[in-house]
């Protein structure tokens, strides 16, 4: 999304996004944001902060000093010429298993936290729940917390 439009096709969604007027199919003024965005921003607390969505894909966005950032993290390349969602996505957790799955949401985690040099990592998602220990630095989000996302957005 950019400035309220979608900039290109989704990865993981139908086509048709790309020039829609959500203003005139809906016929009422409209925010469209990604839903990493939305628990991002109903999650924020403050602090400087990177959401990581595990689900399907991996959903990502950066909240600091009030100002809200999606980001498309999840098609950058990771290792071994995989991408950060084919590890951490549904697929990647399916491929590798539990235990390698968490190892490497721990050491993107401390990568990204490094990178972009946050105080807090929200980690939020269907498949939040199968990390066991939080890597350091994070807490759990809730996807209810999209609905505040969606309050605050307005």
């Amino acid at each position: 999304m950019r400035q309220g439009r979608a900039a290109r096709e989704p990865w993981n969604l139908g086509k048709g996004w790309v020039g829609f007027d959500f203003e005139a199919a809906f016929g009422c003024p409209t925010r469209v944001v990604n839903d990493a965005a939305m628990q991002a921003l109903g999650s924020y607390a403050g602090r400087s902060m990177l959401f990581l969505g595990l689900g399907t894909g991996l959903g990502s966005a950066l909240v600091a000093r009030g100002l809200l950032v999606p980001l498309e993290l999840a098609h950058l390349p990771y290792r071994k010429g995989r991408s950060y969602e084919d590890e951490l996505g549904s697929k990647g957790l399916a491929r590798r298993g539990k235990r390698k799955w968490r190892r490497s949401v721990h050491d993107v985690t401390r990568l990204l936290r490094d990178a972009f040099i946050v105080e807090e990592i929200v980690l939020g998602g269907g498949n939040v729940e199968l990390i066991g220990d939080l890597p350091p630095g994070c807490r759990r989000g809730d996807n209810a917390n999209a609905f505040d996302g969606g309050f605050r957005l307005w």
